[in-house]
């Protein structure tokens, strides 16, 4: 497979999934069209879905323009407030764009209907899954419509249990104010230090993997003596919503 990320709007991350064997494309969170289209057409594939993370306009607000030019797509998705959605996907229910397997999983926390979308490609045996506002390189997104034990639920019992060198595609660059907060928690991390280093002059953080995050993702470490020392508790859920409020106030 290939992925090819699309910076738009001001720090969005959309994506273009392309089945080499086949040719046949998805885009995930297309908010600004015009881009997405400009590099499909360089790349000689066919578009024929659409995967949406979650209804927030600045990852489903493309949705209208990209159906009125590319009429016929599946627009895949878990949310009614998605425009022009069509495809309602259940929780783990499997599909394919062309030789790509492709398993959405519900991870409702950020919004209610959020869904992170893992692809696998069976010919090469690589692995991704694109996290949108759930799961950011060395962070996590906000609890909009949920709480720290839904986020727990979906980060140790789904995201934790994909294959350590599943690619990591998340819906925004947040890479250095993530890694500055996490530093101030876990200052003697040195794969936590050794990712800020190598971030520094890169425009593009994308793709971490999951075995990555594991070792310097603060919310991904929550039942670690070192973390629970930071944030006073020693219940990791309790943990998780103490960093999520310290996040929140950092600048």
């Amino acid at each position: 497979m290939k992925i090819i990320p699309i910076q738009a709007l001001k720090d969005n991350y959309s994506y273009i999934l392309i089945d080499e064997k086949t040719k046949e494309a998805a885009v995930v969170d297309p908010v600004e069209p015009i881009k997405i289209l400009n590099v499909i057409s360089q790349t000689g594939a066919k578009l024929s879905s659409v995967f949406v993370t979650h209804h927030h306009w600045d990852h489903s607000g493309g949705n209208i323009e990209l159906v009125a030019k590319k009429p016929g797509l599946a627009v895949y998705g878990a949310d009614a407030r998605i425009p022009e959605i069509n495809y309602v996907c259940k929780d783990h229910e499997e599909f394919k764009v062309g030789s790509l397997e492709i398993t959405p999983l519900h991870t409702p926390c950020h919004t209610k209907g959020h869904v992170c979308y893992y692809v696998v490609d069976t010919t090469t045996n690589e692995r991704a899954v694109f996290t949108g506002d759930t799961l950011f390189v060395a962070g996590i997104g906000n609890f909009f419509e949920g709480d720290a034990r839904d986020m727990y639920r979906i980060l140790f019992h789904i995201i934790s249990t994909l294959p350590d060198d599943t690619w990591v595609y998340c819906g925004h660059e947040y890479t250095r104010e993530n890694l500055r907060f996490a530093m101030t928690l876990d200052p003697n991390n040195e794969s936590l230090l050794a990712k800020w280093a190598w971030c520094q002059d890169k425009q593009i953080t994308v793709p971490s993997t999951i075995g990555q995050e594991k070792l310097y993702n603060p919310f991904l470490r929550v039942n670690e003596q070192a973390l629970q020392l930071v944030a006073g508790k020693t219940d990791p859920v309790e943990v998780l919503h103490t960093l999520r409020e310290m996040k929140n106030t950092f600048r």
